[in-house]
């Protein structure tokens, strides 16, 4: 009686897992903050992207239809991070002013977390890209100013002052103008200098 017959043993090796649905995505995303944090004064390539995936270019265009759209993915991830903290701060007691010297910090304490994104904010990172892109990243920075001067607006009617939309209006202007050149410094030095570095003094000046 014959012996029956083994089964081949399975092939070892790497098996290649198939990413989950959205993974691949966040992977790119994630990829192309790595390298605008990797090189400050480098552009982001779709060829280079392919590169440090082991992708070919055509398979990050079956996840995102453009460059564009891989762009508005990072932007998505900034506002959807930023706008939550604000709610956050917003939601919290204490005088409004202080709350406009929260949200203030709090923007340059995200720059320091996401090098990266700070070339986007800056608009370093879309330079000849797509301009739906930059007219965003302005979008973006009038909501967080009226988010600011939203709360110097509660801190003078709790202080009962009139006529006081002018005085608002310019140190909203003053806070973002002081964020966005702290942005551009820290991407500028290569990360070194922290946007945070002596900052709350300032902010104090601000809002005191």
């Amino acid at each position: 009686m014959q012996p029956a017959a083994q089964h081949s043993p399975a092939q070892t090796g790497p098996v290649r897992k198939r990413p989950k649905p959205g993974e691949r995505r966040l992977q790119i995303l994630q990829t192309i903050a790595s390298m605008l944090q990797e090189g400050a004064a480098e552009k982001v390539t779709t060829a280079a992207l392919a590169a440090k995936l082991s992708l070919s270019e055509a398979a990050l265009y079956r996840h995102f239809a453009s460059k564009a759209q891989m762009f508005e993915g990072l932007l998505d991830f900034i506002e959807e991070t930023i706008f939550s903290l604000i709610n956050q701060i917003e939601a919290r007691p204490g005088a409004p002013a202080a709350r406009a010297r929260e949200i203030v910090l709090m923007l340059l304490g995200f720059a320091e977390k996401n090098p990266g994104m700070t070339r986007v904010l800056i608009g370093d990172a879309i330079v000849n890209e797509d301009s739906r892109l930059q007219a965003r990243v302005n979008q973006l920075l009038e909501r967080v100013e009226a988010s600011i001067r939203q709360c110097l607006r509660l801190q003078r009617a709790e202080a009962e002052a009139s006529q006081a939309s002018p005085e608002l209006s310019l140190q909203s202007a003053m806070a973002m103008a002081f964020v966005q050149g702290r942005w551009l410094q820290f991407a500028k030095t290569g990360f070194r200098k922290r946007p945070s570095d002596s900052a709350e003094a300032i902010v104090k000046f601000i809002f005191p």
